[in-house]
């Protein structure tokens, strides 16, 4: 392990670049792998920091700008080394967005493709409802949405929309992207073709009526075998009201993305969100998530649909302009739910960027109101993140399972508030973020895959074991430190009392701690494509 912890992707040139020691130091050198100095620097004392426990030293090098690549050396430790350039998060990009074609669902993996990385088609038989075993779907695609093989609507439909609105408001990094899947060179961007994978799975997992099955899992969790290998029965598990509306909002929104590519396409998910939101009115009352008795999988169970509806609303009313949509809107947000959380639980924060980017005029006094409450939250991240060592826009209560996330979506709401203000205020705060995830943390790990020499590599990931390659396929986001361990791994190896950002165990059987999903990719697919736009 490296004594100084540094973004081990790397860093722009004219970007903030600060590198983190936790023992008492002086000075630092900049080195490249010659071994010459080729800048000399001052580590400047912070003090305790409270959620590491850590005596954190930061040394700033953001006038260093020569592209190389270096590491940070002083009497106390080295560091990892590390890019400057033009090019440093290509690769990290590339492999993200890959991971989602690695965990595609109901096709084989071929070498072409894949490379060593390859299995066999899976979950291909037929899905039976868990009420009624009469009726029976094959229901193929989607993505396996994390360490299990289930595929669950509402985190995916997130994961989807995350993904959709980095295109939006990115188009540029993405357009030209190619991530060797085998749609590459169709009409699509890449980006649009693994969406697409997703967004048909859960065009089938509609009923006739418009009610939306919650998931499609077996009965349990499979054990660490490859995805062909779980040939266990296939289970659509019943309708809920947060899977209708995610549904209906996720259609709605790509519905406006692939018009400009694939009309009729775009016509097919339009009548879907509308048909699904027909059936919402119908059903005002919240259906919630609950495993029936015999079910183990993943619950996603929500406390009330109330965000969820206001989502379906503002992508409805963004997607067709029509007043009962804004009404609906409106009444909603009378109503106490978060108003700029991202996911998966509470996703009203997509509600309002589908508002703000809409056509269609929603009013000054409701643009204002939506600006207001995304810029005082990013005031509020940036001052937490003020009182970090590490510079993490976390608060005790984050470091839950899945930390990554909120860690990622703290710096998509600054990305959503530099844009609202046409500045650049957060920036640097938002880049601080994803320096946390690639190593400027207490553990000195980077949370990605196959990026960055101190990289975590034993994810809670079934192909990953099972597959046994030593390497684990790249681009899969770690869920991070967890201060409630909540699996056996976990509890056997962290003792208590250890300092949330510490709460953390490189162990394919730490579910609470080192699971990956979907949705932990794409908000890190959004921020690096914030980064890579305005660099």
């Amino acid at each position: 392990m490296y004594q100084v912890y540094v973004n081990q992707a790397g860093y722009y040139p004219g970007e903030k670049k600060m590198a983190v020691i936790c023992q008492p130091a002086e000075h630092f050198t900049v080195e490249d792998m010659q071994g010459n100095i080729c800048y000399h620097g001052k580590w400047e004392v912070f003090g305790l920091d409270e959620l590491s426990q850590d005596t954190v030293y930061q040394g700033d090098f953001s006038d260093f700008q020569v592209p190389g690549r270096y590491v940070i050396r002083c009497d106390q430790g080295v560091s990892a080394s590390f890019e400057i350039g033009t090019h440093v998060y290509d690769k990290l990009m590339y492999d993200v967005m890959r991971a989602f074609y690695f965990l595609r669902c109901g096709c084989a993996l071929e070498e072409k493709h894949a490379g060593v990385y390859t299995h066999d088609a899976c979950h291909t038989g037929m899905a039976m409802e868990w009420e009624n075993h009469d009726v029976k779907k094959r229901v193929l695609g989607g993505w396996h949405d994390a360490g299990d093989y289930g595929r669950y609507v509402t985190p995916g439909a997130v994961a989807v929309a995350q993904l959709l609105y980095a295109f939006m408001f990115f188009p540029d990094v993405f357009v030209n992207l190619e991530l060797n899947i085998p749609e590459t060179g169709n009409h699509l961007p890449d980006i649009l073709n693994e969406c697409k994978w997703e967004l048909d799975w859960l065009l089938q997992m509609q009923r006739e009526d418009g009610a939306v099955y919650h998931k499609l899992t077996t009965a349990r969790h499979a054990p660490f075998v490859m995805p062909e290998e779980d040939k266990e029965q296939l289970y659509l598990l019943p309708i809920t009201t947060i899977a209708a509306a995610d549904f209906a909002a996720v259609c709605a929104l790509a519905s406006r993305v692939y018009r400009a590519y694939d009309e009729a396409y775009a016509n097919t998910l339009l009548f879907a969100a509308q048909k699904t939101y027909r059936w919402l009115e119908e059903n005002p009352y919240f259906i919630s998530a609950q495993n029936p008795r015999g079910c183990g999988t993943g619950g996603y169970g929500e406390r009330d649909d109330l965000s969820n509806r206001y989502w379906a609303a503002a992508e409805m009313f963004a997607t067709t302009g029509e007043q009962t949509f804004f009404d609906q809107v409106v009444r909603l947000r009378k109503l106490p739910f978060p108003r700029v959380a991202l996911g998966w639980g509470e996703v009203a924060g997509m509600g309002q960027m589908a508002l703000l980017t809409s056509k269609f005029p929603v009013g000054k006094g409701m643009l204002e109101m939506i600006r207001s409450e995304i810029i005082q939250e990013a005031e509020r991240l940036q001052k937490v993140a003020d009182g970090c060592g590490y510079r993490a826009a976390m608060t005790e209560y984050d470091y839950v399972w899945g930390s990554n996330m909120p860690l990622m979506h703290h710096g998509m709401t600054m990305i959503v508030a530099d844009w609202l203000e046409n500045g650049e205020r957060f920036r640097a705060c938002m880049l601080d973020q994803l320096h946390v995830l690639m190593g400027v943390n207490a553990m000195g790990i980077s949370y990605v895959t196959g990026n960055g020499e101190y990289a975590y590599n034993n994810p809670h990931l079934r192909p990953a074991y099972a597959d046994g390659i030593d390497a684990c396929m790249p681009g899969m986001v770690s869920g991070g430190p967890n201060r409630h361990p909540g699996d056996a791994v976990a509890r056997e190896y962290i003792k208590p009392g250890t300092p949330p950002m510490k709460s953390y165990i490189d162990h394919y059987g730490s579910y609470s701690m080192n699971e990956i999903t979907i949705y932990w990719n794409s908000p890190v697919v959004f921020v690096l494509a914030a980064i890579m736009h305005q660099a």
